[in-house]
């Protein structure tokens, strides 16, 4: 690969409190079938579906990092929250369990779903917010952590904050690490995007290691302003936390994959989902993965170098669609 990225041996993130969690690093394989079934180029595949810690996914990397704090801060009670098809709450109630934490998650819509079904099996409480409307959620979190006081530990939806941010960043170096290994230099680095923290996270630490390749980033549940604004305070505030060079804005470009709406894959999205299990053995959900692997299929420009895309999981509401059947 041309350049190898900087020495991560003592990384910045060492000194942060760290709760270990995850099964790594996760393998990145090349997907030739995939390649010839969707007619695509040399495509790589960061397999975080296999990060080893329940079905968390992705969402074990930023839960090592606001665990460790939760704990480190003596705190009793983790309180975050989400919707039915939260892949962070599941995660956030095993994660809390494993440490020994009660956990407290505020959600919004219909409870009854396999993710929630989960958490409340790890021992999490579901307080329903009683409505439809997700930012009530975040209201209900700081309200509680308020009451609470230092026993409790507050994160807002999908574990989206500077700090949780640091577990892509060291996701970032983990893959920079790999890449240099074998040598290859991507041309793009493509994920599904929700509440921010993953690609601001990995923004961040692809800056950390000097590896200079272009993101994309696929919107799944907000608009590209209100994401895109985010994303870049999420990531400048990643770093700042660091000690290490802002992310470049410029690095990352952003499409809208919201389609029908968040939690709900087009017809297309849903074959190329379908093809991915045939081809690969993936199973993607049809909130984040099956739009990312469709904005890497539909790429206007393709890259001179191969795609990295990143499987950050969601294999229990995967597994839920299939069982679903067609839309």
């Amino acid at each position: 690969m041309t350049g190898a990225v900087r020495d991560v041996s003592a990384p910045p993130w060492a000194g942060l409190a760290r709760f270990p969690l995850a099964v790594g690093p996760t393998p990145l394989v090349r997907a030739p079938r995939l390649e010839a079934a969707l007619g695509l180029g040399p495509t790589l595949v960061k397999r975080d579906d296999l990060l080893g810690f329940g079905v968390a996914g992705n969402k074990t990397r930023p839960l090592e990092f606001l665990i460790g704090a939760a704990v480190a801060q003596g705190a009793r009670v983790f309180v975050t929250g989400g919707g039915p098809g939260s892949n962070f709450c599941a995660a956030a109630a095993m994660a809390a369990r494993a440490a020994g934490l009660a956990c407290e998650l505020h959600v919004w819509g219909d409870p009854r779903s396999a993710n929630l079904a989960l958490a409340t099996a790890a021992g999490a409480t579901l307080v329903p917010t009683g409505g439809t409307v997700r930012e009530q959620v975040d209201e209900q979190i700081a309200t509680r952590v308020r009451q609470l006081g230092d026993s409790a530990y507050g994160v807002p939806r999908g574990g989206s904050t500077a700090l949780g941010a640091v577990g892509f960043a060291a996701g970032a170096a983990e893959v920079a690490a790999q890449l240099d290994t074998l040598d290859v230099r991507p041309g793009l680095i493509a994920l599904p995007v929700g509440s921010g923290g993953s690609v601001a996270g990995l923004l961040a630490g692809l800056a950390a290691v000097g590896l200079d390749v272009p993101v994309l980033g696929v919107s799944v549940s907000r608009p590209l302003e209100e994401i895109r604004a985010k994303v870049d305070d999420l990531a400048a505030g990643c770093a700042a936390l660091l000690g290490t060079a802002a992310p470049d804005p410029a690095q990352l470009t952003m499409v809208d994959a919201r389609g029908p709406g968040f939690g709900s894959a087009t017809d297309r999205e849903r074959m190329h989902a379908r093809e991915a299990l045939w081809a690969e053995g993936l199973l993607l959900d049809e909130t984040y993965g099956a739009e990312a692997l469709s904005a890497v299929v539909d790429l206007v420009d393709r890259p001179a170098g191969p795609v990295l895309w990143w499987h950050t999981g969601g294999l229990l509401p995967a597994f839920g669609s299939i069982l679903k059947g067609p839309a």
